[in-house]
């Protein structure tokens, strides 16, 4: 190999098939060559063999590689191995999602391998025409949720988690960034007894809740699998235990895999009222994605209609720097239309700027805030009095 990346190695298990569909060879042939034909690599043969009394082996070579798949009806599994290089790299990936739909698993593992020399690191975008490299020292996990392209690694700064090329959270400085975005809204909020908190997989926004006393904590993420393989991986948040305890609701974190949106409608039906609401979610978007409906001005004001009195709604709004920030002004400016007290806090050691808003007119909110700071239950390790008055003073372009 003599490129910096080769391609996409991709593995995959399919659990609960069909037993019937997994002896099939004609309909797993067909299923691999109408996969690979979709995704745009391009079939040179294929070869298959049915086993004495049961299982297939469909093998194809590929102008970009090879893809095989391998049945066992006994057990319901389905092994998927599929590699491509090159320009159309991507496509192994591609493959095997469109495998997935076609024999409909009710289970799916996938890893997602790069190959080639300088193909354990991620390129992480940070302005337009800018990238910052993580070299990878151990990929833990590589896979492809229903939502996102996940990655757990082993980095210079600990155990590491990215989506979809962001680095979301690291073991060096989590607890930076969580504080960040938590103890503000402790501080300001009148009482912190029950929160909601959306998206913040890792599990450390609820566990930092709890421990500034709340009794409910509310945790809703669309995204089952990215919330088991950090409760499974990450050396903070979650444990597995800790994390079927709460989806059983059993203490006072409850785990819900919904939604945010509806999960709002719902709370809002019921009468819910919290006295902290987080939103934690993957960056907004200067596109066009999914999850910017939830940065936008109409989710901001169903959360807003959920606060109970002297409630704070806490976001991570963007990052200041003047190469990332129009999604910071996107957010200040929403802020302002929905809240008559904002305030934000603006890491001096990360490098994220979070808002917080309240429905009621707060003449002083830093001065509340560090009146309050020392009287918290919870005990933070990266935020002081000094730390909230800096914090508080806004990037010069969001002052003109």
């Amino acid at each position: 190999m003599t490129a910096d990346f080769t391609g996409w190695h991709v593995l995959a298990e399919f659990g609960g098939v069909d037993a019937a569909l997994c002896d099939d060879l004609e309909q797993l042939e067909s299923a691999l060559r109408d996969s690979l034909t979709a995704a745009g690599v391009t079939i040179c043969d294929v070869v298959h063999k049915k086993f004495d009394p049961q299982g297939v082996t469909v093998l194809a070579l590929l102008s970009e590689s090879h893809a095989s798949i391998h049945t066992y009806p006994e057990s319901g599994d389905i092994f998927v191995d599929v590699f491509t290089c090159g320009s159309i790299g991507a496509g192994a990936s591609k493959a095997v999602e469109l495998l997935r739909d076609r024999l409909s698993p009710k289970d799916v593992r996938m890893q997602v391998i790069r190959r080639g020399h300088g193909s354990q690191r991620i390129e992480e975008p940070v302005g337009a025409g800018l990238t910052r490299i993580w070299d990878l020292h151990e990929v833990i996990v590589d896979t492809n949720t229903p939502f996102q392209h996940m990655v757990i690694a082993r980095t210079e700064q600990g155990i590491s988690l990215f989506s979809d090329d962001d680095r979301q959270s690291t073991e060096f400085s989590q607890v930076t960034y969580h504080e960040a975005m938590m103890v503000p809204a402790f501080a300001l909020a009148e009482t912190v007894d029950k929160v909601l908190i959306i998206g913040s997989g890792e599990g450390v926004a609820s566990q930092m809740s709890v421990a500034a006393g709340a009794s409910l904590v509310d945790h809703v993420d669309i995204d089952q699998l990215e919330v088991e393989l950090c409760a499974e991986h990450l050396p903070y948040g979650y444990t597995s235990d800790e994390l079927t305890a709460a989806v059983k609701g059993e203490g006072p974190i409850k785990v819900h895999y919904a939604d945010g949106w509806d999960f709002l409608a719902q709370a809002a039906e019921a009468g819910t009222r919290y006295d902290v609401i987080v939103i934690d979610l993957p960056d907004e978007r200067v596109e066009d994605a999914q999850h910017n409906r939830l940065y936008e001005s109409e989710f901001l004001s169903r959360c807003r209609a959920l606060l109970a009195p002297g409630g704070v709604l806490s976001a991570q709004a963007g990052c200041a720097t003047m190469w990332r920030n129009e999604t910071l002004k996107r957010s200040w400016n929403r802020f302002h239309e929905q809240f008559d007290t904002v305030v934000q806090y603006g890491s001096d050691e990360h490098e994220w700027t979070f808002l917080f808003g309240m429905n009621e007119r707060i003449d002083d909110p830093v001065q509340r805030m560090t009146d309050r700071l020392d009287k918290l239950p919870y005990r933070p390790e990266t935020v002081d009095a000094r730390a909230l008055e800096r914090g508080a003073i806004e990037p010069y372009s969001l002052r003109v």
